[in-house]
């Protein structure tokens, strides 16, 4: 199975790949340009994906088509219900390259853990890095670096395992997570993130994981990332925070100490949910944006980096444009 799914990958990406050193029309490119989605899982029997993920799937390389994008970002929940058994689950054929099989989506997914990815073997999910031409999951944590073309400004995102960090919960029960199974784990994880954080000099700096710091979702804020990841955002003056979990589209922004930090959920890549349960329990002000109408197709981010400024813009199935937020370099927010 792991073999069929190479051959289907293979054929993609040598088809696609040279989408991606041109930008919209044959002109030079002149910005990074991703996608991000969270919770995609699909299902655990047949057909394997939901109506949502296969229509996100569509409009994604739709998206792509028009204007070729250099990779994909998730936010965990790769697979529902239970995660996968081994690198030769078919359940990576079934869910993932027959969903996203499109050429336009023949680039680089990077791939982070959800609290349902880790009810099954996550080090079978890393190891499938070795077998897929686009699945790139180096490490339960790790860092990348890019640069905008055109200029020496850099873009650095930080992908992080907030089930190391936090423990895992359970979804049917609606429990938050109460803290890490391993403490010394945990210690190293945070050790190696406020390292990263405090010693970038990126002109953008994105923070990706699954939980959330901040959501007026069913799940809310995530309070071990509230008392730890929130204030090492704040005092290094990170862009922002991408996370899923909540199954909907959310922008929200926290400022403190004349710092400013944006925090973007996109977790409707799956299924929707519409519930603002913990709309009471974010500061008055945060939230600038939430989306989840039940009866739509679900939706997923798309960010262009620039000079100028770092765009992101939340799209639905349908490829309408939700909303849309503009944020400065680093070097311009303070």
């Amino acid at each position: 199975m792991a073999k069929l799914n190479e051959i289907i990958e293979c054929a993609v990406v040598i088809i696609g790949v040279v989408c991606l050193t041109q930008g919209k029309a044959g002109q030079a490119k002149n910005s990074i340009h991703f996608l991000t989605l969270g919770d995609f899982g699909g299902m655990p029997y047949y057909p394997y994906a939901t109506p949502i993920e296969m229509a996100v799937a569509k409009q994604m390389s739709k998206v792509a088509d028009k204007n070729p994008i250099d990779f994909v970002l998730t936010l965990g929940d790769n697979f529902y219900f239970d995660g996968v058994k081994s690198v030769d689950d078919p359940r990576f054929t079934e869910t993932y390259s027959r969903v996203f099989y499109q050429r336009s989506l023949a680039v680089d997914w990077y791939m982070v853990a959800g609290n349902h990815d880790y009810k099954g073997n996550i080090s079978a999910q890393i190891a499938y890095t070795k077998v897929s031409k686009t699945w790139k999951y180096p490490d339960y944590y790790y860092k990348m670096a890019f640069t905008i073309p055109g200029s020496d400004m850099t873009l650095e995102i930080i992908m992080i395992d907030t089930i190391i960090l936090c423990g895992n919960t359970d979804d049917e029960i609606d429990l938050a997570p109460s803290g890490p199974v391993s403490l010394t784990a945990a210690k190293q994880h945070w050790a190696w993130l406020a390292k990263q954080i405090e010693q970038s000099t990126a002109d953008y700096v994105i923070v990706a994981g699954h939980y959330p710091v901040l959501s007026v979702g069913i799940h809310g804020p995530t309070k071990i990332l509230l008392d730890n990841l929130q204030p090492l955002l704040h005092a290094n003056n990170v862009t922002a925070y991408f996370s899923g979990h909540d199954h909907n589209l959310q922008h929200l922004q926290s400022s403190e100490k004349a710092s400013v930090v944006d925090y973007f959920v996109s977790g409707a890549a799956d299924t929707i949910d519409p519930f603002l349960k913990h709309k009471a329990d974010v500061p008055k002000g945060a939230l600038k944006y939430f989306w989840g109408k039940v009866i739509s197709l679900g939706g997923f981010g798309r960010v262009e980096v620039y000079k100028e400024n770092m765009t992101f813009t939340f799209m639905d199935s349908f490829g309408k444009t939700l909303y849309q937020h503009a944020m400065l370099p680093r070097h311009r927010r303070k």
